[in-house]
């Protein structure tokens, strides 16, 4: 096996242009692998310039889609998909801290040697700070989801050269697509990949259009989430939980706030982690899991007895909500509050829940994001969508223009 601090396999990758330190150029999530010597290999590792999941999930879980499976198109390849929630939550988690309590077992009990996963700068708790965690606490201060686009992979190149060779990566679905793609390049024994949902991430600047233009009080804001009952959740450094119906969003001063890359990215359930934990396929209350491979079964299992679990409900029916949103959205329609809020209480009591809740968030955003690539990179619609979510996208009537 090669060392860790050899970089000669990287001389092989095909060689950038000056210049174009970022392929993608619009499109770049930021994931960081530009800022390592792996950017030699961004043109084939990059989500949003080699479209590869069935490729990469052949190589990761064995096999690729079975594109005669709907729920294969929703949710990817994976053996077991449970609602869970830890009998004893973490405090100051955003969940009940499944990901956090899966990442500290697998440092004490020697599985990896270190953990990759994002804390926040000293100065502002949404800015990113990708590191590798070392020890439970620097995991533990890593807790709760940064809305912003962040740079995992650029601590590629301090992995290689710290000499560990067993390493769990925690991260979304651009960056893991690109660590899939030159996994064989790090010189390591074991990765194991710990992934999380992902949708709509923004820029540090977008994030804070999207507070003051939502929150009744932006800077007091620690996390939100768009939750199951069809409002965003904001949490506030005082405990309070703020509810803003989804309906009730000013859209026309937000449609530009997302990144060009979340808006072009079909991959919201990270289809090449080995373990995925969300909360979008669960009840209110609790978080989601998809076991995609063996691996991804030696990580849960590791906190088994830390957690209660039960199967996954699908009630109700997405798709005439899904077309109403389409033109709703794609014309920046905002209700009054006081309609979006009684709009917000129906839904929730006849509108989808479980799986079918998650498959009307994915159906809605890949008809919005196909929308965004059509019109404007034509010319990436027919090798960057794939199969399964033109299957997905196809069960809708899109705007012609």
């Amino acid at each position: 096996m090669p060392s860790m601090t050899s970089i000669a396999p990287h001389t092989k990758a095909k060689g950038l242009k000056p210049g174009s330190r970022r392929p993608a150029k619009e499109l770049c999530s930021e994931c960081g692998l530009c800022d390592t010597y792996y950017i030699h290999y961004v043109k084939e590792a990059c989500a949003f310039l080699n479209q590869q999941i069935s490729e990469l999930e052949e190589i990761a879980h064995g096999r690729s889609r079975n594109l005669d499976d709907e729920n294969d198109w929703y949710f990817g390849v994976y053996q077991q998909m449970t609602a869970a929630r830890k009998k004893q939550p973490i405090e100051g988690a955003q969940w009940t801290g499944i990901v956090s309590a899966i990442a500290c077992e697998m440092l004490t009990q020697g599985l990896v040697e270190g953990v990759v996963c994002v804390q926040n700068t000293p100065e502002d708790r949404f800015q990113p700070m990708p590191i590798i965690a070392k020890t439970t606490e620097e995991i533990l201060a890593a807790r709760v989801n940064k809305p912003t686009l962040s740079p995992n992979l650029s601590i590629l190149e301090q992995v290689e050269q710290s000499g560990m060779k067993r390493l769990l990566v925690i991260g979304v679905g651009c960056q893991i697509q690109a660590l899939r793609a030159v996994e064989k390049k790090l010189g390591l024994e074991k990765l194991y990949i710990l992934g999380t949902p992902c949708v709509d991430n923004v820029t540090r600047e977008g994030l804070q259009t999207f507070l003051q233009t939502t929150s009744k009080s932006p800077e007091t804001v620690i996390h939100y989430e768009f939750m199951q009952d069809f409002r965003v959740h904001f949490k506030h450094e005082d405990g309070s939980i703020e509810k803003v119906p989804f309906f009730g969003l000013k859209t026309n001063k937000l449609k530009d706030v997302f990144a060009p890359s979340c808006m072009s990215c079909f991959d919201y359930v990270n289809s090449l982690a080995d373990l995925v934990v969300g909360y979008m396929g669960a009840e209110f209350g609790w978080q989601w899991i998809m076991v995609r491979n063996e691996t991804g079964r030696e990580m849960l299992a590791l906190v088994e007895e830390q957690i209660d679990t039960k199967p996954v409900i699908s009630q109700g029916d997405r798709k005439q909500a899904v077309q109403q949103s389409i033109p709703a959205y794609d014309k920046g329609v905002t209700l009054p509050m006081w309609a979006a809020k009684l709009m917000g209480v129906v839904i929730e009591k006849i509108g989808p829940k479980g799986l079918e809740y998650a498959r009307f968030s994915i159906d809605s955003h890949f008809t919005r994001n196909y929308l965004y690539l059509k019109r404007n990179h034509p010319e990436k619609l027919a090798d960057h969508v794939p199969e399964y979510a033109k299957r997905i996208v196809n069960q809708y009537q899109l705007p012609t223009h």
